[in-house]
């Protein structure tokens, strides 16, 4: 990443001009971690072990494979092989597997949290099936709250980033080899592994957006398992060029085996001099996080100089939380709506990606307003604009909710964040016999927020 077209041998180590373009790099939001299996040191109770090699033997005990016939150490491949080979039935395996690592409730490790917690990196791409590090995040970022948003690649679907990275409201993390499931669709075998690289390959499966950004930004390979092939097609792949020509990006493959392959170094000695090695994934996070943090700036001053941030809301509605519901268009006053009553004490959450379809995504958003406190519908000049929209569902099933309710009962409170009037607004008829108040650009004034802060008090009664 620093300037390095006349290093002969790639180093093992970064100096201070290295570490000062790449934490620069980091802070413009122009790098991108994939993260491999190496850095999930978890505790068992037989002491430290990474992941994947402790699952291998929990594996291979389900599916009474007799790891005698296995090479030592063994891992998920050999397992699986043996399974198959002992006619064993495919699907079995990844039910067994999933129920294995989804039962052992493994705590995020330190060093994906040490990851986690550098908040200028907002995408991650994850080599992996399991969930540590979207719950690293959580924790690091956002209380523990389930936020962070959650994509996996499949070869028989294309799933790509719902916006450009720019657009990106909260971290996401991409599973590029599948996430964890009841099904076959994540990689958990040589043949897995095999397949979807041919199917990232491939014109109509490849996700666009995401292989953009690997295109165009710095790249750092943190704890990878690849093989000296897989190493240089997984290069070549996200650069979506030779290695050797003319590029303004670089990456890093920070991991306990690259440096001790010397086909592999001697490789990119020849065709990728952009590419530095680094000795130890857990190291080089540690040291990144160290240097990140040291060039913080001290908490008092960030907190005066840094403009207001809103965070994302929670993808699971907290209980007894108020629905505010809108209009795409009207986010940034829906935000500060959001902020005002959050300052008041006040609950609230909205559904600010609206990436899920179908039944399952239409189920939880009418259970959700089935179960808030209170439904507050934005009314803008968007929703006059807009005859159709998601919102104006949301608005009919309030008003089914308020049906069963008494006469008087409040639950649906209109709010207009602009100069729309309550008797032109196009909403329900039952919208309009209620008292609309006007939150200009979705600020809260005092007296609105302690309203309805009494109310939730007095609904808590």
């Amino acid at each position: 990443m620093a300037s390095s077209a006349a290093a002969t041998v790639p180093m093992t180590t970064l100096d201070d001009d290295a570490w000062d373009d790449l934490l620069s790099f980091i802070e413009e939001r122009r790098v991108i971690p994939i993260v491999g299996p190496e850095l999930l040191m978890v505790s068992t109770q037989g002491g430290p072990r990474l992941l994947f090699d402790w699952a291998a033997e929990k594996l291979a005990t389900r599916l009474n494979v007799d790891t005698a016939e296995l090479p030592h150490p063994y891992n998920l491949n050999d397992v699986v092989c043996v399974f198959l080979a002992g006619r064993g039935r495919r699907e079995e395996a990844y039910v067994r597997l999933r129920s294995i690592i989804k039962d052992a409730r493994f705590e995020p490790p330190p060093a994906l949290r040490h990851l986690a917690a550098i908040s200028d990196f907002d995408l991650f791409v994850s080599t992996t099936c399991d969930s540590l590090l979207e719950g690293a995040i959580n924790l690091e970022r956002f209380s523990g709250s389930p936020t962070t948003e959650v994509l996996s690649y499949a070869p028989n679907r294309v799933v790509d980033l719902p916006v450009e990275r720019e657009h990106l409201q909260r971290p996401l993390v991409y599973h590029l080899f599948g996430k964890l499931s009841a099904s076959p669709t994540y990689v958990i075998s040589d043949e897995d592994l095999l397949e979807f690289i041919c199917a990232l390959q491939s014109e109509h499966l490849v996700p666009e957006k995401l292989f953009h950004e690997l295109e165009h930004n710095h790249l750092l390979f943190i704890g990878s398992n690849f093989t000296n092939w897989l190493a240089r097609l997984f290069l070549r792949m996200a650069k979506r060029q030779r290695l050797s020509d003319p590029r303004d990006v670089g990456e890093v493959l920070a991991d306990d085996h690259t440096s001790e392959d010397d086909r592999l170094v001697a490789f990119l000695q020849q065709v990728s001099v952009r590419t530095r090695i680094y000795v130890g994934a857990e190291r080089f996070v540690e040291e990144l996080h160290r240097r990140w943090q040291g060039r913080r700036p001290p908490a008092t001053a960030a907190a005066s100089a840094a403009p207001a941030r809103f965070l994302p809301p929670s993808r699971e509605m907290p209980d007894n939380a108020v629905f505010i519901s809108y209009a795409r268009e009207d986010l940034p006053a829906v935000q500060q709506l959001r902020a005002g009553l959050d300052a008041a004490g006040v609950t609230t959450w909205f559904d600010i990606d609206r990436l899920e379809a179908g039944d399952d995504y239409d189920r939880k958003i009418r259970n959700n307003i089935a179960r808030c406190s209170y439904f507050i519908p934005v009314v803008s000049a968007t929703t006059q604009r807009r005859l159709e929209g998601y919102f104006r569902r949301e608005w009919s099933y309030a008003m089914d909710r308020a049906r069963n309710m008494a006469d008087g009962a409040l639950f649906i409170l209109p709010v207009s964040i602009d100069t729309t009037d309550a008797a032109e607004a196009l909403v329900p008829d039952k919208f309009k016999a209620l008292h609309f108040t006007q939150l200009p650009g979705g600020r809260v004034p005092p007296e609105f927020a302690a309203r309805l802060a009494d109310f939730m008090q007095a609904r808590s009664r």
